[in-house]
């Protein structure tokens, strides 16, 4: 708890008008949170399974989020994909369910250092972001924000350099532009760490 008391202090600071702040406490204290921060910060659960109700033990739903006040949650996380297996296809059947329930999603992609050190970094994301597409309806976009964080960054004292970022960022709007549109491709919301590239 100590934890998320400093996380409400630090996102009480005030926000420029043109941001959008949102953070993603533990599920157990999103509640918490939510009645601490002021509205205008979102909250996020950190998972929701891809179904309403059922013998998901430990799981929570898009719906669970919402009956608590808060409107975002985080799908696709490195630690979803990589310790708890995860694949590409069950992220986007839970992208799809949370957008249809009214939940906003933020979808994370990324390589691990395999990947990036093989070429394949371009082939991981457009793959991971391939099933996200596939999910989501045009009319859907607005509530999508794609965070590219690569694995070999997370925990490792390791950043991508802003050109690194900036290179993935770039193919990833021209692949969104060919395979989506256009339109959304110059709207969609990218993250790196939690900060626009």
């Amino acid at each position: 708890l100590t934890s998320t008391k400093k996380l409400v202090t630090q996102s009480s600071r005030p926000v420029a008008a043109q941001a959008e702040v949102v953070v993603s406490p533990p599920a157990i204290y999103m509640e918490y949170v939510r009645g601490k921060l002021d509205q205008k910060i979102g909250v996020a659960g950190q998972n929701c399974y891809k179904v309403e109700k059922g013998a998901f033990t430990g799981d929570i739903s898009a719906n669970m989020i919402k009956d608590i006040g808060c409107e975002w949650v985080i799908l696709g996380h490195s630690e979803r994909r990589n310790v708890f297996g995860e694949s590409d296809q069950l992220i986007g059947e839970k992208v799809k369910y949370a957008l249809s329930q009214g939940v906003k999603v933020i979808a994370c992609i990324g390589e691990k250092i395999e990947e990036r050190e093989g070429g394949k970094t371009e082939e991981v994301v457009y793959r991971q972001m391939q099933a996200i597409v596939d999910n989501v309806a045009a009319d859907q976009w607005a509530n999508v924000v794609v965070a590219y964080e690569p694995v070999w960054a997370i925990g490792t004292g390791k950043t991508a350099t802003p050109a690194q970022a900036q290179d993935v960022h770039q193919k990833l709007r021209a692949w969104v532009a060919k395979k989506v549109s256009e339109p959304v491709a110059n709207s969609l919301r990218i993250v790196y760490g939690g900060m626009p590239i």
